[in-house]
């Protein structure tokens, strides 16, 4: 058995989230992996099994689950302060990068330099969502079972176009269904041995007895103070500008949508642009798309690119003010909207669910959602690549093709650490800039 870890200082868990929040690039599927390489398999703070259990009910909730999932981990090391500091470290880096970039957009347009770093940046975020894919597939897909439950789930997103509620659904059925008749096949973990193992994290298997039991009176009270916080910035606005003022509309718009992103920023994506560009009118589908391209090589959570939205639809209505003022305003009404309602769900639902470690249906149930996950994130790491390699129809590039495999190869074989990936990423892609060979 290996030494337990000691429980870390909240000074100590700062700097990790900082450096998180810093270099979450790759969606979901990169910043699951690097949460997962941070708190479990470098300093143990999280055991597997508490990881996999936040990630799944996570991937319940509607919005960003990387997010949430910082939250999640950040509540079981610090409670609610540890929640609350890494949900927002978490996205902060990445949502003034994006005000920058936003601001740098609208004034300059694309610039070469920028664009050739993004260019390398894809490549390695490339090799670290495969290799997410690797490292949570080996941990998950353990059971014959598991492996049908991943292989369906990503022929029935990738292929079929299955909506990603259905999916997680589904998996919820066939493990709640099957699984109390047949719990052995839906067992991810490794006998006595491994749980015993556990004990060597900081939060270990065992750990959710030390937690208070959920009281109906106080999760009432969480509910109505988030839900308070939450909202209190759109019905000002729409109190004091009036209904039809961007920022009202704004404030309105994104905290409906956050009730409905059901399967993270691919699924909601869609729904916001058409909305954003077609009947409210804040931005062009050029402009759409820009963000978009923009979002995914900035850390952080894809759904950034709904901030992006927001400062464009302020800076092209700057209803009176100056667009820069206003789009800043709309960024980060954006922002409010979109991400406080991680801070609701875990901290309303995270007491009951760390109840539920010895529900043997549920815990089949969610390893089942597991399953399903691994499936969504390997649809999304093809989908990642495809559009890095194949930008457009008819045009493929091999440049990060080779580049990906190259830093895949230093990821798994070298065990090279995101700082030296990333950095190692912008800087070939500056390096292929300035020599002119792209």
């Amino acid at each position: 058995m290996s030494k337990p870890t000691e429980h870390p200082s909240f000074r100590e868990a700062l700097r990790v989230w900082v450096k998180i929040g810093l270099l979450s690039f790759g969606g979901p599927a990169g910043q699951i992996s690097l949460m997962h390489r941070e708190l479990v398999e470098e300093r143990r703070w999280v055991s597997d099994r508490r990881f996999l259990h936040a990630l799944n009910y996570c991937m319940l909730l509607p919005g960003p689950e990387a997010q949430q999932l910082a939250i999640y981990t950040g509540w079981l090391l610090h409670k609610t302060r540890g929640g609350v500091v890494a949900g927002a470290l978490f996205v902060l880096p990445g949502a003034l990068l994006m005000l920058v970039i936003s601001a740098v957009y609208v004034t300059f347009g694309k610039l070469p330099a920028m664009e050739a770093v993004f260019y390398g940046l894809k490549a390695a975020v490339m090799a670290v969502v495969v290799s997410a894919v690797i490292k949570i597939g080996k941990k998950v897909l353990k059971r014959p079972v598991m492996w049908v439950i991943s292989a369906a789930s990503f022929i029935a997103i990738f292929v079929a176009g299955v909506p990603f509620p259905v999916i997680v659904i589904s998996a919820l059925t066939v493990g709640f269904v099957f699984g109390r008749k047949f719990p052995e096949a839906f067992d991810t973990g490794s006998g006595g041995s491994g749980r015993q193992d556990s004990e060597s994290y900081a939060v270990s298997d065992e750990v959710s007895a030390n937690i208070a039991p959920p009281a109906m009176g106080r999760t009432l009270g969480t509910a109505a103070l988030w839900i308070v916080v939450w909202l209190l910035p759109p019905v000002l606005c729409v109190a004091w500008l009036g209904p039809e003022h961007l920022l009202a509309r704004e404030g309105v718009f994104f905290s409906k949508a956050a009730l409905v992103t059901f399967g993270g920023a691919y699924a909601v994506l869609p729904y916001v642009a058409q909305q954003a560009v077609e009947v409210h009118g804040w931005l062009s589908a050029t402009q759409m798309m820009d963000g978009l391209g923009l979002a995914e090589t900035t850390p952080g959570p894809l759904v950034l690119v709904l901030q992006f939205v927001g400062f464009l639809g302020g800076w092209n209505h700057p209803e009176g003010l100056s667009p820069l003022v206003t789009g800043s305003l709309g960024a980060a009404m954006t922002i409010w909207a979109t991400f406080i309602p991680g801070y609701l769900f875990i901290f309303v639902g995270g007491p009951w669910i760390e109840r539920t470690h010895g529900d043997l249906r549920l815990n089949t149930a969610l390893t089942a959602v597991t399953a399903a996950v691994v499936g969504v994130i390997l649809n999304l790491a093809v989908w990642f690549a495809w559009n890095v390699v194949a930008p457009e129809p008819g045009r493929f590039d091999a440049i990060p093709l080779v580049l990906g495999a190259g830093f895949l190869f230093l990821i798994q074989k070298r065990n090279w650490g995101m700082v030296p990936v990333v950095g190692l990423g912008a800087a070939i892609g500056l390096a292929l800039y300035f020599t002119g060979v792209r």
